[in-house]
């Protein structure tokens, strides 16, 4: 198979570098994104690349800040449009089950929180994923005590789900072992 670039016949964007340097981190993790590497996968030259950034830097920068806006917009912003919030937890919960890349995104950035481009962005997304939820179970009638301990219960428990299948590599399980887990999840962590 023939790994050399290929000849440019458009020009990548910056949203193309960053969703090839998600891709990349989910596979291997953060230390191993490298220019020369994505711009061999993308068959373009490393001057496409310093076309839209200086750094591999910034390209972390801009990938983390994608994915971390996609989670906001993409999860968080569709579900708050769910008018009943008795709906809005089951469906948060399904949802964000089955979000495989920004999972695997998530598992790595996990083994990366000693690097300092990193810690920003894990420490608000948490924040702002414990305060959704913590809103969420005021909304569906816990005192605001209980509603934010199940908050942190529930976000600690995908952390550690995280960590236990992507991190650890336990033997994955499969669909439906996965959706009857989720399902007790849901029947666990949402109130009646």
């Amino acid at each position: 198979m023939d790994s050399s670039p290929k000849p440019e016949r458009t020009r990548l964007t910056a949203e193309d570098w960053e969703v090839a340097a998600l891709q990349m981190i989910a596979d291997q993790g953060v230390g191993a994104l490298a220019v020369e590497a994505l711009a061999r996968q993308l068959g373009v030259t490393k001057g496409s690349f310093y076309w839209h950034f200086r750094t591999r830097e910034a390209l972390l920068q801009a990938a983390l800040e994608r994915w971390e806006q996609y989670g906001e917009r993409e999860v968080l912003g569709q579900i708050e449009q769910i008018a009943d919030p008795r709906q809005r937890l089951p469906e948060l919960f399904r949802r964000v089950a089955h979000e495989l890349q920004p999972h695997r995104v998530y598992a790595a950035l996990l083994k990366a929180l000693d690097h300092p481009l990193v810690v920003p962005v894990m420490a608000r997304v948490s924040q702002r994923r414990t305060e959704f939820l913590n809103t969420a179970y005021r909304e569906a009638g816990l005192p605001p005590r209980e509603a934010l301990n199940r908050a942190r219960l529930t976000y600690a428990a995908y952390v550690g789900f995280l960590q236990l299948n992507f991190t650890l590599g336990l033997p994955r399980i499969n669909h439906e072992e996965f959706d009857t887990y989720v399902e007790h999840m849901i029947a666990t962590l949402i109130p009646a």
